[in-house]
């Protein structure tokens, strides 16, 4: 078959075309019927399922993510009681109102068993934070270095929480040696527990 019988075909007469002919047309038939199908239909279900797949490796990772927490959800619950009983534990060391004017005979109990010497023990006014109230209490003492570290490691001791802040340690009489004694002046820092009703 060459260009000459190519150019007699008679579209009235494709039945009687020769078989490669034929095939040529129902080739280029089936190429343009699945290039339409492809462009008006498949197309825009491509770019459908390509968000459903996203959305699939999402969801997919959410529940992968839930089910993690479900297997461990006895560990968590039973963490959750012991972070509250570990702060329970906490709050029971912070005094209530009633307990602040013992606390503070326990520190100065504290520093006279240390044998320090109270040059200054004042409370200052309190200040109230998010669920704890600070009074802040002023001291200066005299005393050895031995009798300082006494003094700190019993309020370390005590059965309610006292912080000190700001040290000052300087010798209080200047040029006399070994064996004087030294003043320190710092501010103690206990706390308690505001109620409910934020008092």
């Amino acid at each position: 078959m060459n260009m000459n019988d190519l150019k007699s075909l008679d579209f009235s007469e494709i039945g009687e075309w020769p078989l490669p002919a034929k095939l040529v047309v129902v080739l280029v038939v089936v190429a343009l019927v699945l290039g339409g199908v492809y462009w008006f239909v498949t197309r825009d279900q491509l770019v459908v399922l390509k968000k459903e797949e996203i959305t699939e490796v999402r969801l997919k990772n959410e529940f992968e993510e839930k089910q993690a927490k479900v297997v461990n959800l006895d560990k968590y619950q039973q963490q959750i009681e012991e972070m509250k009983q570990s702060f329970g534990a906490m709050l029971r060391q912070l005094p209530n109102k009633t307990e602040v004017a013992g606390l503070l005979v326990d520190v100065s109990q504290t520093g006279l068993g240390a044998g320090l010497e109270f040059e200054l023990f004042q409370p200052q006014s309190e200040i109230s934070r998010e669920f704890y109230a600070e009074l802040p209490i002023r001291i200066e003492v005299t005393g050895g270095y031995h009798e300082f570290g006494d003094f700190v490691s019993g309020l370390a001791a005590l059965p309610r929480i006292v912080t000190l802040h700001d040290v000052e340690i300087e010798p209080q009489d200047k040029g006399k040696g070994k064996g004087s004694k030294l003043a320190m002046r710092a501010t103690a820092k206990t706390y308690r527990y505001l109620d409910e009703g934020g008092k």
